[in-house]
Formats: C-alpha cells, sequence, structure tokens
C-alpha cells in the first residue's frame, strides 16, 4: 500500500496518503500536526464523507512516526559525541545525484533522508502547510546537516555524501534547542532507563462498530502494519464455549477466572499464545490492520482468550482503539490497566463528549441494590469471613439505606405518583460529616475494600487431609456498587473538596409494574402445592422504586485527569457545532479549532425549511401543536407526498418516541399508514429490545431499498439521539432523503436537564460557562445535525435535506446558526409546500440524470475494454452468464418481496388481535396455505374483522 501512497510534507512532519487528499482534509492534517508539535489540543468538524477518519489516522501516525525517527537519530548522534549535550542546525536544500544502482547508501545519508520530512525548509517558514509552490519538498532535494557544539569550542560539519560544500555557521549555543529532532514543546514521559518515550495514540470512538470502519481505513494506508490493539468489552471478544450464550458474561468469566467450583477458564491460561505483538504479526500472520473478528477468529483457532489478549497487546501498541468511554471512565482506565500519561487522545464523533464525561463521574443506585449488598455483607460477617474489614462496608451500606429512610418526609411532589429531594454536593458532604464519613475514614474505607477484594486461600481439614480453600469475596454486583460510590466519593473529597459544588444528590421515588411470581400459599391443609414451573403465571405488581442518584453538572470533573496528563487532545466530528461550548464545558483550551468545508458541490444536496404542509398549515412540532390531530394529519400528509417524490430510501427523524408513537397510532386509524405503506416498506426503530432486533430490521431496509423499482423504497422512522441517528452509514440509494420533524430539544421536565440548566446559569459568569437557556439550546442543534448527516456520505453522493418546522423560516438567526457550516451555508426557505415540492422534484431529475450518465459512461467504457480481451468463442458462454445472472436477481427481488409481504400481514394481525393470541399463525405465502379461512381465487386472507388483500 506504500508504493500507492503520496507523500507530503505538512508542518515538518512526512505523512503518506493513500489517495489524492481534499482540501478539508489537508486542513485538518495540518491542525492535527501543529497541535502535536506544540502539546496543544485541538477541536475539529468536519462533515461526514469527508474523509475524516483517514486525516485522523495519517496525520497522527505520520507525527508518530517521525518521532520515532528523531529518537533513532538523538541515540546515533549521542553514541558517537558522548561529550556532546546541546546542539543546532543549519539546513539548506542541495541537489543530489542518483545513487548508482548496487551502491548502498551511507548511514549519514539514510539519516538524512529520514531526518528531512520532520525539519522545516527554512527557520523563517511557518510550519503550516504552504501553498501549492511551496508546501512540498521535492524529492530531488537532500538535506544537509550542520551540528555545532559547544563543550568542543569548534563546528563539527558532516558531509551527508551529496557532492557539495561543507557549510560552517554561527549559532549562539546559549539559546536552547527548538529546532533539532530532540526539542519537544513538551518534554514528554520517559522510561525507566531515562529514554524518551514516543507517545503512544489512542483513539476513541463512540461505538465498537465505528471501531470497525476505522480499523477499515486504516488497511487503506501504508501505516497499516503498525502495532496495534482493539479494547473491546467480553460481549464482543469471549470465546468461551460456556460463557458466550450467556448475557452476563462478566460475571461467568470472573467466576471461572477466580476458579471457583473447581472449574478454570482454558481460554485465559492460553493468552501467551497471541499476547505479544511479535507472535501476532510473525507467527500468525495478522501482519495488517486487523479488526475485533479477526482477533475472535483467531482465538477460537488457537483457544486463547482474546479478551484478555488484546489487554496483553496494549503493551506494544503504538495505535490502541477503543470506546471513548473506556478513556473518560476513571474505573474502567483502572480495570483496563490504562496510563493516558504523555500520551496522544483521539475522539472521533466527539459530538456528545460532554453528556458521556458528566456520566462517567456520576452513579445511581436503588435501595434494592443497596438492600441486596448489606445483606451479603451480612452473611459473611456471621460466617466469621474478614469481619474486621466487612463490617465498615456494611455500616456504609446501612448509612445510605437510613439516608433514603430519612428523607421520605423531605420528598416533594413532582409529577403524577413521582417525587423527588435534591442536595447540593457541599450539603451531601455534611450530611456524610453527620455520618462520620469524612475524607480520613472515606481513605479507611478504600482500604477495607482493597483488602475484601483481595484473594486469599487458608489451610483447612477435610475428611482428616489438610487442604487450602479459597476465602469467600464479595460478589461481583456488590464490588462494582462499592467500587462505583467510591469513585464519585473520591471526586467530591478531593483537593479540598474542590467539586463539591458541581455535584447534585438526587432522591427520586416512583412506581413501576414489575412482574413476579406470586408467593407459595399453604393450603386448608398445611400444604404447600406448587404448580409446575410452565404453569406458574407471573403477575404484574405496582412497586415503589426509590432511586439515589449523583449526578455531576460539569463534565471537566472526569476530564480534568486527561488534560492535565496527555500530550494532546483531538476532538473531531462531522457536528461539533455550536463550538463555543467546549472550551468553557471541558475547561480546556483548544488552541487550534477547524470547521472545514464539505467535499461535495453545492449541487448535490437540497437543503431546504418547510413551515407549512400540503394544505397550508403552519407546522411547528412545540409540544401544544404536536399533540393535535391537525397538526399529524398535515405530517403525514406531507410525508406521503415526499414518499411520492423521493425514489428507494427515506430518513425521518423525529425528536421523540413518545411522538413516534403518537403519529403512528393516529396514521393507522386514518388510513395514512396503509397509504405509506403502498409507496415505501415503513420500518420504525425499535425504542428498546435486543442487538439481533434491531440489526434485523436494518438489514429489511437495506434489502428493500436495494430491490425497489421506480420510486418504491424504504421509508425509515427514526428518533434523534437514537440508534440510527448516531454512526450508521446511509450511503447513496439507503438515503435518498432526511426529514425532520420539528427540533429536537431534551425533555425540558427531566429532573437532570433542569438542574443542569441551573447549574449553568449559577455559573455562567464566574465560569464562563453558556447560559442554561443557550446549553439547552445546543443540545438539539447537535442531535438534529447528527440526524442530518445520515444522508451524505462520500464525494458523489447526494440528497435532500428537509427541515420541517416554521421556527426555521422565522427566526433564522437563532435556528440556524446552530447547524452546521456545510448545511447552514444551503439553507432555503420555502414558504409554501408546493414550492419546496416543484424545487425537490427538479433536484431529484437533475441528480438522477447525472446519476444515469455516469453509468452509462462506465458500462460503455468496460464494454469496449471486454471487447477487446474476450475472444469471440466467448460471446455464447457470456451471454448464457448474463441470462442466469439476471434470472437469479429476479428471483431474488420476489424472495424478498414475498417476505416484505409476510412481514406487513404479521405486522396489522399483531395490532388486530395482539401477539400473544396469533403469534403461532403460520403465513406461508410460499405454500399458499392461509389460515382463518381463504379464498384461493382472488386471494384474500379473511379474518375474524377485517380481510387484508394480498
Amino acid at each position: 500500500m506504500a508504493s500507492d501512497s503520496s507523500e507530503y510534507v505538512i508542518g515538518g512532519v512526512k505523512v503518506l496518503f493513500p489517495c489524492k487528499p481534499y482540501p478539508s482534509q489537508l486542513a485538518m492534517m495540518n491542525s492535527i500536526i501543529r497541535g502535536l508539535n506544540h502539546g496543544q489540543h485541538c477541536l475539529l468538524e468536519s462533515p461526514t464523507g469527508s474523509g475524516k477518519s483517514l486525516a485522523l489516522l495519517c496525520s497522527t501516525l505520520g507525527w508518530q512516526q517521525a518521532q520515532a525517527g528523531k529518537c533513532v537519530c538523538v541515540s546515533v548522534r549521542k553514541q558517537k559525541y558522548p561529550g556532546v549535550f546541546t546542539c543546532n542546525l543549519l539546513w539548506v536544500s542541495a541537489p543530489s545525484a542518483e545513487t548508482p544502482r548496487g551502491r548502498r547508501k551511507s548511514v549519514a545519508s539514510q539519516l538524512s533522508e529520514r531526518l528531512q520530512v520532520s525539519l522545516p525548509s527554512s527557520p523563517e517558514e511557518d510550519e503550516d502547510f504552504q501553498p501549492l509552490g511551496k508546501r512540498f519538498r521535492s524529492s530531488e532535494h537532500k538535506v544537509v546537516l550542520l551540528m555545532a557544539f559547544s563543550d568542543l569550542q569548534h563546528k563539527h560539519a558532516f558531509d551527508l555524501g551529496y557532492g557539495t560544500k561543507q557549510l560552517q555557521t554561527n549559532l549562539d549555543m546559549s539559546e536552547p534547542c527548538s529546532h533539532c529532532p530532540c526539542a519537544s514543546a513538551k518534554d514528554g514521559v520517559k522510561d525507566k532507563d531515562g529514554k524518551k518515550k514516543i507517545p503512544k495514540i489512542f483513539f476513541g470512538t463512540r461505538t465498537h462498530k465505528q471501531i470497525t470502519q476505522i480499523a477499515h481505513e486504516l488497511k487503506r494506508t501504508a501505516y497499516s502494519s503498525v502495532q496495534m490493539t482493539i479494547l473491546s468489552s467480553r460481549k464482543h471478544t469471549c470465546v468461551h464455549s460456556d460463557v458466550v450464550p450467556h448475557f452476563n458474561r462478566n460475571e461467568l468469566c470472573k467466576e471461572l477466572l477466580e476458579d471457583k467450583e473447581g472449574r478454570s477458564c482454558r481460554y485465559y491460561h492460553g493468552v501467551k499464545k497471541m499476547g505479544t505483538q511479535h507472535l501476532l504479526q510473525s507467527v500468525h500472520g495478522l501482519c495488517g490492520a486487523w479488526d475485533v473478528e479477526d482477533l475472535v477468529s483467531l482465538g477460537r483457532r488457537l483457544r486463547s482468550c482474546a479478551y484478555y489478549a488484546a489487554r496483553e497487546l496494549m503493551q506494544g501498541a503504538s495505535i490502541i482503539f477503543c470506546p471513548y468511554n473506556y478513556l473518560l471512565d476513571p474505573m474502567i482506565r483502572e480495570n483496563m490497566d490504562i496510563d493516558l500519561t504523555g500520551q496522544i487522545l483521539v475522539l472521533d464523533e466527539a459530538h456528545n463528549i460532554e453528556d458521556c464525561a458528566r456520566e462517567c463521574a456520576s452513579f445511581t443506585v436503588d435501595n434494592n441494590t443497596l438492600q441486596m449488598s448489606k445483606e451479603e455483607l451480612d452473611g459473611l460477617i456471621k460466617l466469621n469471613i474478614r469481619c474486621s474489614d466487612h463490617e465498615p462496608l456494611r455500616g456504609f451500606c446501612c448509612m445510605l439505606l437510613n439516608l433514603i429512610c430519612e428523607s421520605q418526609a423531605l420528598l416533594s411532589e413532582r409529577g403524577y405518583e413521582s417525587s423527588c429531594k435534591v442536595w447540593s454536593g457541599t450539603e451531601i458532604l455534611q450530611i456524610f460529616h453527620g455520618f462520620g464519613i469524612i475524607p480520613d475514614t472515606f481513605s479507611n474505607l478504600k482500604k477495607h475494600l482493597t483488602a475484601v477484594l483481595e484473594k486469599e486461600e487458608r489451610a483447612g481439614v477435610v475428611d482428616g487431609k489438610e487442604l487450602m480453600k479459597t476465602v469467600p469475596t464479595i460478589s461481583s454486583a456488590t464490588a462494582t456498587f462499592f467500587k462505583s460510590i467510591f469513585m464519585v466519593l473520591d471526586f467530591l473529597f478531593r483537593d479540598n473538596c474542590r467539586f463539591a459544588e458541581d455535584y447534585r444528590v438526587a432522591l427520586q421515588q416512583s412506581y413501576a409494574w414489575v412482574n413476579r411470581v406470586p408467593p407459595d400459599v399453604p393450603d386448608a391443609n398445611g400444604f404447600f402445592v406448587r404448580p409446575h414451573p410452565t404453569h406458574r403465571k407471573s403477575a404484574r405488581v405496582k412497586t415503589e422504586v426509590q432511586m439515589l442518584s449523583f449526578w455531576c453538572l460539569n463534565p471537566a470533573v472526569a476530564f480534568s485527569d486527561l488534560s492535565r496528563s496527555v500530550h494532546s487532545i483531538v476532538l473531531t466530528s462531522g457536528t461539533l457545532s455550536p463550538m463555543g461550548s467546549f472550551s468553557s464545558e471541558l475547561e480546556v483550551k483548544f488552541t487550534n479549532q477547524l470547521e472545514a468545508n464539505h467535499v461535495i458541490n453545492k449541487s448535490q444536496v437540497w437543503v431546504g425549511t418547510v413551515g407549512s404542509g400540503p394544505s397550508g398549515r403552519k407546522l411547528q412540532a412545540t409540544f401544544q401543536q404536536a399533540e393535535t390531530f391537525a397538526f399529524q394529519d398535515e405530517v403525514g400528509d406531507l410525508l406521503l407526498q415526499v414518499c411520492q417524490v423521493i425514489a428507494k430510501g427515506v430518513l425521518c427523524f423525529l425528536p421523540s418516541y413518545k411522538m413516534l408513537d403518537k403519529l403512528r397510532d393516529r396514521w393507522l386509524s386514518t388510513g395514512l399508514w396503509m397509504k405509506l405503506e403502498r409507496h415505501k416498506t415503513v420500518i420504525t426503530e425499535p425504542r428498546g429490545g435486543g442487538k439481533g432486533d434491531f440489526d434485523e430490521l436494518l438489514q429489511m431496509y437495506y434489502e428493500a431499498v436495494k430491490y425497489s423499482e421506480g420510486m418504491t423504497g424504504a421509508l425509515l422512522f427514526a428518533v434523534c439521539r437514537g440508534k440510527v441517528s448516531e454512526g450508521l452509514d446511509f450511503t447513496d440509494d439507503n438515503a435518498r432523503a432526511v426529514v425532520t420533524i420539528g427540533i429536537p430539544f431534551p425533555n425540558f421536565k427531566d429532573l437532570q436537564v433542569e438542574l443542569k440548566m441551573k447549574y449553568n446559569n449559577q455559573h455562567c459568569k464566574s465560569r464562563g460557562l453558556l447560559s442554561g437557556n443557550r446549553w439547552y439550546e445546543i443540545q438539539a442543534y447537535r442531535a438534529l445535525n447528527q440526524a442530518l448527516g445520515r444522508c451524505i456520505r462520500h464525494r458523489k453522493d447526494w440528497g435532500a435535506l428537509i427541515l420541517v418546522d416554521d421556527r426555521y423560516r422565522n427566526n433564522p438567526n437563532k435556528y440556524i446558526t446552530g447547524l452546521s457550516k456545510w448545511v447552514r451555508q444551503l439553507v432555503q426557505h420555502h414558504n409554501t409546500f408546493s414550492g419546496a415540492v416543484q424545487s425537490l422534484v427538479a433536484f431529484c431529475q437533475e441528480q438522477q440524470k447525472v446519476q444515469v450518465d455516469l453509468a452509462d459512461s462506465q458500462i460503455q467504457t468496460k464494454a469496449l475494454a471486454s471487447c477487446e480481451k474476450l475472444p469471440e468463442a466467448e460471446e455464447d458462454t457470456s451471454s448464457n452468464l448474463k441470462a442466469e445472472q439476471k434470472e437469479g436477481i429476479l428471483s431474488s427481488v420476489q424472495c424478498f418481496k414475498t417476505k416484505i409481504l409476510i412481514k406487513r400481514i404479521s405486522f396489522h394481525i399483531d395490532l388486530m388481535f395482539g401477539k400473544e393470541r396469533y403469534r403461532k399463525i403460520n403465513l406461508n405465502a410460499a405454500s399458499g396455505s392461509r389460515r382463518g379461512g381463504s379464498n384461493g381465487k382472488n386471494g384474500v386472507m379473511f379474518c375474524p374483522h377485517s380481510a387484508i388483500m394480498l
């Protein structure tokens, strides 16, 4: 791949790029390298589809590689001149002669070429990349290096073998070394031998799926053979056959490692088979960039644990990929042995980084968990197991239970069957002080927790034989509770309670319906008669739930550990706008900021606001209007017409699941849902459910788009901040239009949102935070920008962005300025819906014409090439093969249409009769069988209350 890469010198660093970079990629790499050179932090917005992943990888790995070259240079120089302690470099460009064939380059020549890419062409030049005439240095010029050493009292000039005249320099030796490879903006981290360590790159993304996409991009680069690892959960990497089928893999894995019940994990003992970079690359052949699935497959083949192997590989890795909560959460960092001191921190898709940082420093526990932990400690104390350590921890649980019990009278009504009490961080510390929890006693509690978690074996006599027996320890659930609550208390007590005012502690009481099996009741004779387990029915019981939440309202609390210790932080996303809040919220100075333009032409995207529906009714998706049938019907008619003029895939994003449910119920009752299904396969994003169910629905959407004909396709209803809006790829036909209904403001009545707004209003002047209202609006814009970014995924993609709400046109200064730069520049306001549809139809026709012309050109090119290569004798075989392929495609289309039909019938049966009653109905369209009565002539399936036309 290296041979296919182009070489660029940006900021004095050689960067190998697999293709010709876009201007936005060059600007992004320049900002990153400038930040890395000076140990600064970067905040970079680059639209989705503009190649930001490649720019991130190539610039950071190129800089890291240059640092490795500098360390080699310094090492060689020190070996040759052990008395040297300061140096300066002078460089000039000189023409070089071609190295004769068969003649090996000198060591100095090779060293010069290695250093050339890391030095600017002159001391006066800026480190940024220059205009085209000066940006990149030609490979026809070499570098002459001259070193001056003050302690030798004379100058050594090195002839690097280019036949150039040695030059003398007059350099002030009293000035610090700033231009040579040993210079650095930050001193960096040194290893045990005192040598400067090359910073590792920790590359964090939001999800595991995005890591897969990043690994695929790394394979395209010249750096694909870099030593790497991917940290992920046991859910993605466990290969143990006894653990994989279960949902509680963490607990089962820990039990096996603790060797409980005489069992042990054989895969864990095989980690050494692939626990080093040398074994992985040289022995097992995983030389290029790999994905989690590659490591898991290798682990199965070698009977080795991929989870712990990935952690072992971190020691020798140059770049580590992981979800970014692994880097933000102090508990996960501790468990995974992640040390970020002096390292490079890259956080992709960082638009949610503020929320994630607050969540990492927060914790919520319910009264049931507290009670179970207390009872578990009671049992251990009764067995006389480590009583001196368990008793203080049990006392802590009792203290929290007493706090919940004594605060019942302080609860204030907040809504229907819900109440709460809120304390500030300072107030809760005073309460803890009353219970005897102060910094000194808290330190003792942490020591007790460490002691009870340690494994211990004691000698015992069983059947006259002396055996070593493992001392029981607390369960993983109880251990997690104590670690989490102690992590929060550590923040509260840190630096003389510095972060106390950044916390709010809330006790919330509500009611929930849970399924419970009724207890056994004796009969008149006192006997217990328990029915067979298959006949025991659980009853839904209304249960009181009490939650004690420790909420961090300042993301800088968790982020402060990182910003002070790392070499550089690079935050990037396609939807960072508005960017002003990051510095104030995270309390980090982002010296290098960038809002890059998109790589597409303006003609490839249609961006318009629509403030009224087909009947002319104004549309504002406020809470009051969204509840009316008139609004719901108008939105339905608008979507129907959009589906009639937009072929293939259409995404519709709504502010909440509540609105999605209301619209669906209304349209089913009015028949509009059926009208939508005549034009598109309609799919809705599930509120919950497992990953498998969601992936199945997503695959159904992709197939409906792939096999659609004419103006048909698929319509996917999704929710802003949901699964569909984050990180999923809807390229080309999968999203020819994105429709957003309303503005996705957070729930104003949510207690945590309310407290955050009050907190910002309280500290906006003293800390430079955004006001509560401004913070509230920015949360909506970020969610909206993320949804809009699902459409354009690469340079040749095209699509329409339809923003449905009258507020965009009435107050553009307020509602348009929050959009991403590339969207903001293209927005057009349409006074009427008919005018918007006409413009939209013209745009689609123009793009489809361009697409057809491009496809015809490609077909003609391929046809000419194939005619030149294929002999005439193979024409019949080729035509037969094409006919067979066409027949196979038609068969696949017909099969998919049948599957969609069955899904629609099942959906309507579920709506009419409920899943429990008709879940066993077998609709086998292929065999033509019908249940509930059928008429084979017209293909009508009769149900008790309606007929569904097949």
